[in-house]
């Protein structure tokens, strides 16, 4: 069987291909400059274009390169393909989960005030028990309870908080969440939190999924997270809800258009904290991705399920 790493060839998919081919030798893995290499291949790691997917005549298995790829990856030829694809869901569990924290902790402190007044070099602080949250006293909503979802219910639960969730998958909720629902429940669980956190892909159902009917429904002065993916939330209408004080703050890792233009009202709104699409960094990363195709190279050779199998038509 052959698997190809499809271009561009970089220093890590080479590295990766050479520790594939001593690792699982009955597998043919070839490094392609192009993608004619697609012709007669088995398995592929990488991205498929619409005119390219004519090549793919055998391909079963497709790794994506990431766990939401850019818009675009999944369109309705590769949908209707045959292919298999697998994504790197869980790699990223911890890493994100703190920094959703980092968010939680900074709004239950009041962090946003403090900062600002420090870059003004001013002594300012709140009257005793204004500005703050009690987290053993709040909600934290937690829209799309996968793995990451998961681990930041848990560090919620250790700050003492009530964890509900929202999840279109899972049926049974994890051991951190109180109360789990679908997604057709959104609208009625959003009043009672404190903490709305989004770490969901953007899909053909989640793109725009927050907007301001849904900022309308969320309990006054709540604050709103996300780190999942830009496109599910529409930035017009969050900087409205911040500015009208319908949401208390609002923290970003993902936004509609990336990079953030110079210039957005984000930038300079004091309730509002910006991070460049980076809540996800942190080490092991690549030795994580590069075991997720091991261990599904293996699994192919064998027929065995494969890990991480993506609902091509739903994008994750």
């Amino acid at each position: 069987m052959r698997f190809v790493f499809l271009p561009p060839v970089s220093d890590t998919t080479r590295e990766w291909s050479e520790r594939l081919r001593a690792a699982v030798p009955e597998l043919d893995v070839q490094l392609a400059d192009s993608m004619d290499a697609l012709r007669g291949a088995d398995a592929a790691f990488g991205t498929i274009r619409a005119e390219d997917l004519h090549f793919a005549d055998q391909l079963r298995w497709l790794q994506a390169p990431a766990i939401a790829p850019p818009a675009g990856y999944y369109y309705p030829a590769l949908v209707e393909h045959p292919v298999v694809v697998t994504n790197f869901r869980g790699i990223f569990n911890e890493h994100i989960a703190t920094h959703i924290m980092a968010f939680v902790l900074a709004f239950a402190r009041d962090l946003p005030r403090y900062i600002a007044a420090q870059q003004r070099g001013e002594w300012d602080p709140a009257k005793l028990d204004e500005g703050t949250v009690y987290l053993p006293e709040s909600t934290a909503l937690i829209v799309g309870v996968g793995g990451i979802g998961g681990e930041t219910a848990r560090m919620c639960r250790a700050f003492g908080m009530t964890v509900l969730g929202i999840d279109a998958r899972l049926t049974d909720p994890p051991p951190d969440v109180s109360e789990l629902r679908t997604p057709d429940a959104l609208d009625d669980l959003l009043p009672r939190a404190d903490f709305v956190i989004l770490t969901i892909p953007h899909t053909p159902e989640t793109e725009g999924l927050f907007n301001a009917e849904r900022f309308g429904r969320m309990r006054r002065g709540a604050f709103f997270i996300n780190i999942g993916r830009g496109k599910t939330t529409r930035l017009d209408d969050l900087v409205e809800a911040l500015r009208s004080g319908q949401l208390g703050g609002a923290a970003l890792d993902v936004f509609e258009e990336e990079p953030l233009p110079p210039g957005h009202p984000l930038w300079s709104m004091p309730n509002a904290l910006l991070t460049p699409h980076v809540a996800g960094f942190g080490p092991y990363l690549d030795e994580r991705r590069y075991e997720i195709i091991e261990d599904n190279a293996r699994r192919f050779l064998t027929g065995q399920s494969l890990r991480n199998v993506v609902d091509k038509a739903h994008w994750f």
